[in-house]
């Protein structure tokens, strides 16, 4: 049985309670994998494995087991643990784009989902792009516009060249999550999760993505970032959640939680 955790204390008012963002409610994830034999590297091997489909074993992955926590406005939230923790797929779960099994989510607003993988057109240009991700954040039309250089700027992917006009399948990997970002960030988010999107960026980028990102929370919003930099982690965050294997194991403030993971990092 997993050990308790203490919760991490609510921000401090002077005159109004906090308000809670996203609630988490003993939410577990389990997934579902099964396994046919690999790959066929002959017809015979083929014939053998379509045989075995009917002895194809179902195999269930606990991936996020219980967990229950509570995010604020004004909060920044460091989320760590090692590959396969359930970091992402918290995350996911907390965007709403993957169900819970067991558990409920309460939002008071649709948290964004910031990831390596967000949905942009690789057949379109960074410019196309970003206005039609303005657009579908809800701006008008002229106001897309107005962002579109602004964007493009923070972003910093026309520094060497007009990569902005080329189609995002040339860009660098780098180059796309800088893109990701600067777009996603342009807008105010009630809640904004990030998923190791600025992992491929440079120091310079990094630095303008943590002073957008306390920008983000002076406005009463929050972010939750994931992320194996714990130097960002520091830098931006006045709390830290770890999870491993599925628990929280830590909840509180980020210098604590940090530390405690770096060491169990070089322990392990």
């Amino acid at each position: 049985m997993a050990e308790p955790v203490e919760t991490y204390p609510r921000p401090a008012t002077t005159s109004t309670l906090p308000i809670p963002t996203v609630i988490v409610d003993d939410v577990h994830v389990v997934y579902r994998v099964t396994s046919s034999g690999g790959r066929s590297k002959s017809p015979a091997m083929a014939l053998r494995n379509l045989a075995r489909l009917s002895r194809t074993k179902v195999r269930q992955v606990h991936a996020v087991k219980g967990v229950t926590l509570s995010t604020y406005q004004g909060q920044a939230i460091g989320l760590l643990g090692s590959n396969g923790s359930g970091k992402s797929t918290l995350l996911r779960v907390m965007a709403g784009l993957l169900p819970a099994t067991r558990g409920v989510i309460y939002s008071k607003e649709q948290p964004t989902l910031l990831g390596v993988n967000a949905a942009l057109q690789n057949d379109l240009s960074g410019e196309r792009n970003v206005i039609l991700g303005c657009l579908a954040m809800g701006m008008s039309r002229d106001e897309a516009y107005e962002r579109c250089t602004e964007i493009i700027e923070f972003s910093g992917i026309d520094e060497r060249g007009d990569f902005s006009s080329l189609p995002m399948r040339t860009y660098s990997s780098g180059m796309a999550a800088r893109l990701r970002f600067a777009l996603a960030s342009a807008k105010q988010h009630e809640v904004l999760l990030i998923d190791e999107a600025l992992s491929t960026g440079d120091a310079h980028f990094r630095r303008r993505a943590e002073e957008r990102m306390r920008e983000l929370r002076k406005a009463a919003g929050t972010v939750v970032l994931v992320s194996h930099a714990t130097d960002s982690i520091r830098e931006t965050c006045d709390r830290a959640i770890w999870l491993e294997s599925g628990l929280i194991r830590m909840d509180g403030p980020t210098d604590e939680v940090v530390t405690a993971y770096e060491k169990f990092m070089k322990e392990k």
